[in-house]
């Protein structure tokens, strides 16, 4: 009998609650802009309305469509989009890097995956804290732990 544990797959993706609050902020910015329309007292808080519950919108709809926005197995990296999901095998995986970058006095840390086509394109996939609910510091090795 082995010693060692079956590796198991391991998710991450934007926080429920953070989504949630993306959708009500939309809704919130939509009913603004509504009333703002309707009344006709203020068109430009009107247009600033309607740009924020867009935004607030695809914000809130990519949270929900692509999750989970990272998937980690023995057969490689899944991640997830708006439209799709896409398969990185782990042959094709170039490396799993942590960059720490320094902007007005905080740190913060970005988890990049550097991944090459079947037709040998390269591709840079970059995430941050909000897209995992996690720090990078903390997802990497778990990266590097499953990769055989």
């Amino acid at each position: 009998m082995s010693d060692q544990a079956p590796v198991r797959a391991r998710e991450w993706s934007p926080a429920a609650g953070l989504v949630a609050l993306a959708w009500l902020l939309a809704v919130a910015a939509a009913v603004l802009c509504a009333a703002l329309w309707w009344t006709g007292s203020d068109p430009a808080g009107g247009l600033l309305a309607a740009v924020m519950a867009l935004g607030a919108g695809f914000a809130a709809l990519f949270g929900t469509r692509a999750r989970p926005r990272l998937r980690a197995d023995p057969d490689g990296l899944t991640v997830g989009g708006l439209f799709r999901s896409r398969h990185h095998p782990w042959p094709f995986v170039v490396d799993v890097r942590v960059l720490r970058t320094r902007r007005l006095g905080r740190e913060s840390s970005l988890l990049e995956v550097d991944t090459v086509g079947a037709d040998g394109t390269e591709r840079l996939i970059v995430f941050g804290r909000l897209d995992l609910a996690a720090d990078p510091e903390d997802v990497a090795p778990q990266l590097r732990a499953l990769r055989p």
